[in-house]
């Protein structure tokens, strides 16, 4: 169970630095829009990504 975590860990960290390795300008911007928009949408944002990966997680396993 620790060994499924930590590769499901490390497959996350992978993707999320994707990005700034490819693109950094495209990066940075994004982040700076996200801080402009407000605590409501960001949870929205952060709520929607929990979802999908749920029922990725139930058809997956």
């Amino acid at each position: 169970m620790l060994e499924t975590f930590l590769m499901a860990f490390a497959l996350m960290l992978i993707l999320e630095g994707l990005l700034p390795f490819i693109s950094p300008r495209i990066w940075r911007e994004t982040f700076k829009k996200l801080t402009e928009i407000h605590d409501g949408q960001i949870r929205f944002i952060g709520l929607t990504s929990m979802l999908i990966g749920l029922v990725l997680f139930i058809i997956v396993s």
